[in-house]
């Protein structure tokens, strides 16, 4: 967008204005929008959008199409942009980091959380620092590059905002921090001579990366002279699985020695499945051996990399142990269950169908790379023309049944977020710009029809409730005066009946505000529901008409057109 407009995020939505007030852009994203920047990051000369929300991703319009989407662990509270294509971001739990267009280049966490971010060039050295400001009232500034801690400082109370100004009129802008009771605080490169704490002491760090290093050279002389050492070839070994058969289906980490060792405690590091990202098992001592099991439940369908830490040893009363460290990846479908395919009766009757000229073996590398596949893989194979498999959800037991037969891949499922995600990473795998489908799905066309009628109702109510907390406050303040009227013409009578009147309108008026809150939140929820109908709805297909199709949808469900709404589900155009 070349002339100036203001671009506002919402409740699963993003709509753009200009100047006079007129309506340029209106698209859908994945769930409420937290954050919005305008950055070139391809460094095409043009600029993009980057949307942070609260699904936990960050997505890139270009020309009002997402081209690009990253998966967080968390809901994206913050974004900044930087030069030559690099931007911050900052979650909900904690996190900071920074991303060189699409690779991330490091991050931290902490156990506050963000309260702003913001660029300035502390170190006068021409390159702008990341700016966090946090809750528990630390600012600090880190080279964006390495994320190197080069300035901290703490206030009293938590961060209420960062802002860069030349607030005290020098000629240059200086770093100005703001806390929640009022503390202003302003920084430039003069701070950093004042503040020694962040000044590395090499010689300090490597005397100590010595002494670590010779008391770890002790404890293996010591552990080999006393024979408890563990044996030169002992390794890890690490399998993952699906496991139905635990109280709460999960994916099931298996961890065992290749010997006789014992595995004496276990630390897991990984992004959005543990509190504090991080899980600790420690076994009863009655309980220790080779072998371990852990339960892990990804709260999303998204690809994820878990750090392995395990502490190996001879025997329990042995104080000297082995550390491995391994790191294993969860595919993006880790939830899912691969299970024999079943009757023609038991198949969704919701379907995506789609022309596809592949070979067997692309799908099923596909499969493996996305899904955990068993050693007896459930999969019905007849040449190169003939692929199935069944897949049960660990969530909802719900089963989506992915065939292809006669160049025709047909993905059966009630799902519509997951048939589109299999749609995508499909297209993504095989190198996909176009895939035309034809899709049928009657409940998501009940479900979009009555959130309509209910926004129509709500929207209705809303009116009401406005029209009747207008009426009483005319008629409170016509009381209010009537009641110092008649305290000044000292008639108690009729100005406690007025008092009186006050108070149950004052009483009525506050349920009033309580059933429009609740009405406001329930229209939210319901535009979000639609909003994700056409969100999903449009992920169906891959082609360069995605904004034109959200479009039709917009305005087929503002005209509450069904006919329109159902042709576009079924074939994406009019």
């Amino acid at each position: 967008m070349k002339d100036p407009a203001i671009i506002i995020g919402g409740n699963c939505s993003i709509q753009a204005f200009d100047c006079k007030g007129n309506e340029i852009l209106w698209t859908v994203t994945g769930d409420n929008v937290r954050s919005i920047i305008v950055m070139d990051i391809d460094l095409d000369g043009s600029n993009e959008l980057l949307v942070g929300s609260d699904d936990y991703e960050i997505r890139e319009f270009k020309d009002d199409i997402i081209v690009n989407e990253i998966s967080e662990t968390s809901s994206i509270c913050s974004l900044i942009s930087f030069s030559i294509g690099r931007f911050a971001y900052a979650l909900d739990n904690g996190t900071v980091g920074v991303y060189d267009k699409f690779r991330r280049v490091w991050r931290v966490k902490s156990k506050s959380s963000v309260n702003f971010l913001e660029k300035y060039d502390l170190d006068g050295d021409g390159k702008e620092e990341l700016i966090t400001g946090w809750s528990n009232g630390k600012i600090d500034a880190r080279n964006s590059i390495t994320g190197e801690v080069i300035f901290r400082d703490v206030l009293s109370n938590s961060i209420a905002g960062v802002v860069v100004g030349d607030y005290i009129r020098a000629g240059k802008c200086q770093l100005i921090v703001v806390s929640i009771t009022g503390e202003v605080r302003g920084y430039d490169n003069t701070s950093l001579k004042v503040e020694s704490g962040v000044q590395t002491n090499v010689i300090h760090d490597l005397l100590q990366k010595r002494q670590i290093l010779m008391s770890e050279l002790n404890n293996y002389t010591k552990a080999s002279n006393e024979g408890q050492g563990i044996p030169g070839d002992t390794r890890l070994i690490t399998e993952i699985s699906v496991s139905e058969k635990t109280i709460e289906p999960c994916v099931l980490l298996t961890l065992s020695t290749n010997n006789s060792m014992i595995l004496k405690a276990v630390t897991i590091f990984a992004e959005g499945i543990f509190e504090d990202e991080t899980h600790v098992v420690h076994p009863d001592r009655e309980c220790t051996s080779s072998e371990l099991k852990i339960a892990l439940l990804p709260p999303k369908d998204i690809l994820l990399d878990i750090h392995i830490r395990a502490f190996v040893g001879s025997c329990v009363d042995n104080d000297q142990f082995h550390v491995f460290e391994l790191t294993r990846q969860l595919p993006k479908f880790s939830m899912y269950l691969l299970v024999s395919f079943p009757e023609i009766e038991d198949i969704p009757e919701s379907f995506v169908k789609f022309r596809l000229v592949e070979r067997v073996q692309r799908l099923d590398l596909w499969l493996s790379q996305n899904f955990i596949v068993p050693q007896k893989t459930p999969v019905k194979t007849n040449g190169q023309d003939f692929w199935k498999v069944a897949i049960s959800s660990l969530r909802d037991s719900s089963l989506t049944c992915v065939t292809f037969e006669k160049e025709v891949m047909s993905i059966y499922s009630v799902n519509l977020s997951l048939t589109a995600d299999i749609v995508q990473t499909l297209a993504s795998y095989l190198n996909l710009d176009q895939i035309d489908s034809i899709a049928e799905f009657p409940k998501v066309l009940d479900d979009l029809w009555e959130s309509i009628q209910s926004v129509k109702t709500l929207q209705q109510n809303a009116v009401k409730l406005n029209a009747s907390i207008a009426d009483s406050s005319t008629l409170l303040k016509n009381l209010i005066v009537q009641a110092e009227d008649f305290r000044l013409l000292d008639d108690t009578s009729n100005m406690e009946k007025c008092l009186n009147d006050i108070f149950h309108i004052d009483k009525q008026m506050i349920q009033n505000h309580q059933v429009t809150c609740e009405n406001h939140d329930q229209l939210l929820v319901t535009l979000k529901k639609i909003n994700n109908i056409i969100q999903n709805a449009s992920r169906l297909r891959v082609n360069n008409n995605r904004t034109d199709t959200i479009t039709s949808y917009r305005q087929a469900v503002a005209s509450e057109n069904m006919t329109v709404l159902k042709k576009l589900i079924e074939t994406g155009n009019k």
